[in-house]
């Protein structure tokens, strides 16, 4: 979208859910290949040193880290919602400045408009 200088908050708000609509499913975190041992003793996988190869979500909720294991099969959906979470992110640091420059802009005009009614 192009955007004028004459952004309103609503403009703003309406390109915010125009843009974001398209960004889901999101998540923020994330999707981090291993390789780990397991806990069975004799295990070739582990003695071969292939080790046990997983997926998982990694991410933080209320200051403490979390980690979810991913079945393959739903590998590239979390993937994909993943992508959409910074690309959602980066969004809404466009949106900010964008709408703090809306919200000045209309305050202006209220006040332009209140001094010509006082003065008219």
């Amino acid at each position: 979208m192009i955007r004028s200088k004459t952004d309103s908050p609503a403009d703003v708000i309406s390109w915010m859910e125009s843009e974001a609509v398209s960004l889901w499913p999101a998540l923020l975190g994330s999707l981090s290949y291993r390789r780990t041992r397991c806990m069975q003793p004799n295990c070739a996988a582990c003695q071969s040193g292939e080790q046990h190869r997983s997926y998982v979500l990694y991410g933080r909720h209320q200051g403490r880290r979390f980690a979810i294991y991913v079945p393959d099969d739903l590998i590239d959906e979390v993937r994909r919602a993943v992508d959409n979470g910074r690309a959602l992110q980066d969004l809404l640091m466009q949106a900010g400045p964008r709408y703090v420059k809306a919200l000045k802009g209309a305050r202006q005009s209220n006040l332009t408009q209140k001094s010509k009614r006082k003065n008219g």
